[in-house]
C-alpha cells in the first residue's frame, strides 16, 4: 500500500486525503489545528463553489451539507455610478446551482470523517525540517498549506505572475439578518457590485456554524476609500465600517442590511496578498521533493470567487494523476506533469482573475452593459464562474466580444 503525506487541511488537502483514502492509499494528514479549533476559530474565506467543484465533492460522497446550504441559482452584477446610483443591474441564471459552506463547518467535519475512516491525523504546524524527516518515510509528500514557511520552498513563476503586490484590500463579514434582494426574492444569487475606481462588494448566501447566513465581502483598491480595515481588531467595529461603506457606495445593498448582526465574534476577516503562480516542486535540504497543491502553487485574488473551486479542481486532478500512475515512482517528471495537467484548467482562472483586477477596457464594459438587455449574455457571464475557460471565446478580445454581442442581438430580433 502506497503511503502519502498531505500537509494542510483546507479544501484541497482534505479533499485529496479523503479521495486517496477511498482509493485504498495509506494517508497521513497534517494540520496545525484540531477540528474543534477550526470550528471555533475565525472565518477563513468567502467560498462559493460552483457546479463542477461541487460535483467533485459529490463524486467522493463528501457533500455532507448539500441539503442544508442555500442553493444559489443566479449571479448578479450591479455597477455604481459617480453618485452611487445603479447604472447597470442584471442577474444571470446558473445552469447548475452553486453553494457556500463556511470552511469552519466543512473542514472540521471532513477532518473528523478522515479520522473516523482510519486516516492518520497529525496535529502539528509543519516546518521544512519536519518535511525533510517525513519525506523519507512516504512515497509522496504534498503541501497544501498556502501560507507560512512551507510556501517559501516553491519559487515564484514570474512569467505567470504579472503582479508582485496585492491588488485589493480584503474585508469579510459573516452576518445574519440580511433581507432578500427585492429583484429576485424567490431565489438566491451571488451579487457582484462594481464601484469603478474604488473596488467591489460581493454578497453571497452561506451555511455557517449558526445556520443560514450571508457573507459581505469588500475588495478595495489599495490606498482607496475601502482600504480602511487594517488594524481593526473589534469585530463589531469591522461590521460597522462595512455597513458605512455599503451605505455610501452601494446603497441598494445597504437597504437590505440595516438589521444585520455578525454570526459570531469570529465572523470577520481582513487581509491582502499578491496573486502568485509558483513552481510546483519544492526541494528539501536533503534533496527530497514535495509537490505543491492548489493555493500553494496558484493563488489568485478572490475577486472572481475561484479559490475553493480551484482547490477542488486541483484535488480532483491530482487524485486522478496519482491513481493513474499506479506503482511507478512519484519522481520530478511525474510531479511536473501532474501540475501541468492541472494548469490546463487553472490558467484560465488566472487569466480571467488578473483581467478583472485591472480597469476594464471598453469592450468589457460593453459586455457587462449588454447583459442588462440580453439575458443570454447575462447567463453566459454567470456560468463562466463555473467554467472560466469559456471567457476565451467572447471576453478578452474586442473583436470576439463584438461578434458575440452581434450574434445574440440578431437572435433576439429574429
Amino acid at each position: 500500500m502506497r503511503k502519502i503525506l498531505v500537509v494542510g487541511a483546507g479544501q484541497s488537502g482534505l479533499q485529496l486525503a479523503l479521495g486517496l483514502q477511498s482509493q485504498g492509499y495509506e494517508v497521513t494528514l497534517m494540520s496545525n489545528r484540531t477540528a474543534d479549533e477550526i470550528r471555533a476559530g475565525r472565518v477563513m474565506s468567502t467560498q462559493c463553489m460552483f457546479h463542477t467543484a461541487l460535483q467533485h465533492e459529490r463524486d467522493l460522497q463528501i457533500n455532507f451539507w448539500e441539503s442544508q446550504a442555500p442553493r444559489i441559482e443566479g449571479l448578479g452584477v450591479s455597477v455604481a455610478g459617480p453618485e452611487s446610483q445603479r447604472l447597470i443591474d442584471w442577474v444571470g441564471k446558473l445552469d447548475g446551482y452553486a453553494q457556500s459552506v463556511d470552511q469552519r463547518v466543512k473542514m472540521a467535519g471532513w477532518m473528523e470523517t478522515f479520522s473516523q475512516r482510519g486516516g492518520q491525523l497529525v496535529i502539528h504546524g509543519a516546518a521544512v525540517s519536519d518535511l525533510d524527516f517525513f519525506a523519507r518515510k512516504y512515497d509522496l509528500v504534498m503541501v497544501s498549506a498556502g501560507k507560512g514557511e512551507l510556501v517559501s520552498m516553491f519559487g515564484r513563476d514570474a512569467s505567470r505572475s504579472p503582479y508582485d503586490t496585492p491588488q485589493r484590500a480584503l474585508a469579510v463579514s459573516y452576518v445574519h439578518g440580511l433581507g432578500p434582494r427585492p429583484e429576485h426574492p424567490d431565489y438566491y444569487a451571488v451579487r457582484c457590485n462594481l464601484v469603478p475606481g474604488v473596488g467591489e462588494l460581493f454578497v453571497m448566501p452561506t451555511l455557517t456554524n449558526s445556520g443560514r447566513g450571508d457573507i459581505l465581502f469588500w475588495e478595495g483598491i489599495p490606498g482607496g476609500p475601502l482600504d480602511v480595515f487594517d488594524g481593526i481588531k473589534d469585530p463589531n467595529e469591522h461590521l460597522a465600517l462595512t455597513l458605512e461603506l455599503m451605505e455610501k457606495f452601494t446603497p441598494w445593498e445597504y437597504a437590505r442590511a440595516t438589521k444585520v448582526e455578525l454570526t459570531d465574534a469570529n465572523g470577520t476577516l481582513a487581509g491582502r496578498y499578491a496573486p502568485t503562480v509558483r513552481h510546483p516542486i519544492g526541494r528539501l535540504p536533503s534533496g527530497g521533493l514535495v509537490l505543491g497543491v492548489a493555493d500553494v502553487v496558484v493563488a489568485n485574488d478572490p475577486i472572481t470567487g475561484q479559490g475553493s473551486n480551484s482547490a477542488s479542481k486541483c484535488a480532483a486532478s491530482y487524485l486522478a494523476s496519482i491513481v493513474e500512475h499506479g506503482d511507478k515512482p512519484f519522481d520530478e517528471a511525474w510531479m511536473q506533469a501532474t501540475f501541468d495537467r492541472y494548469w490546463e484548467t487553472a490558467q484560465h482562472v488566472t487569466k480571467w482573475t488578473n483581467a478583472m483586477l485591472a480597469p476594464p477596457p471598453e469592450h468589457i464594459l460593453n459586455l457587462i452593459g449588454a447583459a442588462g438587455q440580453l439575458q443570454p449574455v447575462a447567463d453566459r457571464f454567470a456560468n463562466g464562474f463555473n467554467d472560466p475557460a469559456d471567457f476565451e471565446n467572447f471576453f478578452y478580445e474586442p473583436e470576439k466580444a463584438e461578434a458575440y454581442l452581434g450574434e445574440v442581438a440578431a437572435q433576439a430580433q429574429g
